[in-house]
């Protein structure tokens, strides 16, 4: 981009506050605010250092956002900053961020002023000076005397506090103050925090009247210089940003992309407070690697696809989708990336919390380490159930960072055989045989489960071998839980987290198993199939009325054709042919 490009671009900005990035076809190069969004880019047409230069000989693009106010947009440019870690930026190394006020989720909440808010705590701001935080947060507290102390001071107090005695707390750990009209001395505060300035600009400024009356001038100009700050507080931009009264259900999407996979964590509010909190990996592909909102818009389809949709959406980042916004917008969902306030700071904790399942101890590191393998991030768990040779079946289920991946479950009726080597060697082979044919559109795993101890595990790897699946198995043998691998057994300790992971993966596909042989169990019923009128419907009414095909063998015409609906001649012929 040149210095006519720019002057072109920003002929069509606003002159108000705001925030603008210059973005190449990739990325954000640079993020900067203005008081004047029109006036500031167009200085960059005529850059004064080179490494701005080449900054803007990068571009090819510049994204404004227009803000109410000048604070607000320091607050969305430190935000951006963060999320975008531009290069053309100075970025602060260390995860400071501005503070914020909670109110935390205990029997009495506690006021704090914070930068990393406690699971369940409400949270307001971030703000821009502390020194004003900290003169509104105790002016609060002389207020309505909500507790600052922590868990460990608050219980078993025989007696109260110094805060007590000066005034900043109405002691609720020794009983001085009834549990309700302590929560509703909380509201109040929440009521300020939430934007009613009143509820503690009105006290201070009775104080001070009454102080001035009493000719008690140095206590008077105390409350003139809070109430001042009070005054102020919200006017820069640091208020929460309160949900819509209509808006009781509110997801938050926070999302991270790493190689070829990435994670988006939701949170979900009710009324206000944080109820969930759960993760959820995509696979990327690799054109779209580094496009978090094409992640987002990806994920939105597919998660909610089934399940119904929150009031609003809080999104890190705004996703290029029409399609996705129009339908969106017919269901009346709010969708919104919000820049300030206390909606940032839950987008905020969506992104960490996304980040945090990245090499947290789900014990895929530990298992890759023990085993010596690259990674074992994906798993695939098998095992086969029978019923003495009947009815059998086989499982396949995937983890994904220790996590089940249940859109990627497989389950496989496989020839009745009482014995379980023969029927885990044609499982794998299945598997296997879809895999190397490109007929499985997952992706290899990086390790293979079986349920079941060497002869299982032998079995498995001459499915393997004979198919030309390169993917390294390993076995778990149940009653003494011990770890099989080509190298030998082992036993690793109760509380190794790689062990756990096993465990739940073995579980899992021993569970599935059982279940999907329970339903062809009670599927298998040639006698039943080969009546006419007899579908599969009525065949599971029976065997549900009856337990069995010996109990609808003993049932009578009567009460078959009362049970199936079918006309008299038709259970005749049924009670015939058992």
């Amino acid at each position: 981009m040149d210095g006519a490009s720019v002057r072109e671009r920003a002929n069509d900005l606003p002159r108000e506050p705001g925030v603008y990035q210059f973005r190449d076809d990739d990325a954000t190069l640079y993020v900067g605010k203005a008081v004047d969004l029109r006036a500031r880019v167009r200085s960059y047409a005529d850059p004064r250092s080179r490494r701005i230069e080449r900054m803007v000989e990068r571009s090819v693009e510049i994204e404004p956002a227009v803000t109410d106010t000048e604070t607000q947009a320091l607050l969305l440019e430190a935000n951006l900053i963060k999320r975008h870690q531009p290069r053309y930026n100075v970025r602060l190394k260390d995860d400071k961020s501005y503070p914020l006020v909670q109110l935390t989720d205990h029997e009495f909440p506690r006021i704090e002023i914070t930068r990393d808010p406690e699971p369940g705590a409400t949270a307001f701001g971030p703000y821009t000076e502390r020194g004003r935080v900290e003169t509104v947060v105790k002016a609060l507290r002389e207020t309505y005397g909500v507790r600052g102390c922590s868990e460990h001071k608050f219980a078993g107090r025989d007696r109260p506090c110094l805060d007590h005695d000066i005034g900043l707390c109405t002691a609720p750990c020794t009983g001085e103050i009834s549990r309700g009209e302590y929560i509703g001395d909380v509201e109040s505060v929440e009521g300020f925090l939430e934007g009613s300035t009143g509820v503690l600009a009105d006290p201070l400024r009775r104080e001070m009247d009454r102080a001035t009356e009493e000719q008690n001038f140095e206590r008077a100009a105390n409350c003139r210089d809070k109430l001042d700050v009070v005054e102020s507080f919200h006017d820069g931009g640091g208020a929460a940003v309160a949900a819509a009264a209509d808006e009781q259900w509110v997801d938050v999407l926070g999302a991270v992309i790493e190689g070829d996979r990435a994670t988006v964590a939701r949170l979900h509010s009710e009324d206000g407070q944080l109820v969930e909190r759960d993760r959820h990996t995509l696979s990327v592909p690799d054109d779209d690697t580094g496009e978090i909102g094409g992640v987002l818009a990806a994920f939105i389809v597919q998660y909610y696809a089934e399940r119904s949709l929150p009031d609003a959406l809080l999104l890190p980042e705004r996703f290029d989708d029409d399609e996705l916004d129009a339908w969106l917008d017919s269901e009346a969902v709010a969708v919104r990336v919000p820049g300030a306030g206390r909606e940032a700071t839950l987008v905020e904790l969506a992104l960490k919390n996304a980040r945090r399942g990245r090499g947290r101890a789900d014990g895929t590191a530990a298992l890759a380490d023990a085993l010596g393998l690259d990674s074992a991030n994906r798993i695939e768990g098998f095992d086969v159930s029978h019923a003495q040779g009947r009815a059998a079946v086989g499982s396949d289920v995937t983890f994904l960072d220790g996590d089940p991946e249940k859109a990627d479950y497989r389950r496989k009726k496989l020839d009745d055989a009482n014995d379980d080597y023969a029927n885990m060697c044609a499982l794998v082979a299945w598997r296997a045989r879809r895999a190397v044919e490109g007929r499985d559109e997952r992706p290899d795993p990086d390790l293979l489960l079986i349920d079941g101890g060497e002869g299982q595990l032998n079995a498995a790897r001459d499915a393997l071998s004979d198919v030309g699946w390169d993917v390294p198995a390993i076995g778990l043998a149940k009653a003494e839980e011990r770890v099989v691998t080509p190298d030998g057994s082992f036993e690793w300790p109760d509380d190794a987290p790689e062990r756990h992971l096993l465990q739940r993966v073995r579980d899992e596909a021993h569970r599935f198993a059982v279940q999907y042989h329970q339903t062809v169990r009670d599927e298998v019923s040639t006698v039943l199939d080969d009546v006419p009128g007899i579908g599969p419907q009525t065949r599971r009414r029976l065997l549900r009325r009856f337990g069995s095909v010996d109990g609808v063998r003993a049932a009578s015409a009567e009460e078959l054709q009362a049970v199936t609906g079918v006309g008299e001649k038709t259970a005749t012929t049924l009670r015939a042919r058992l």
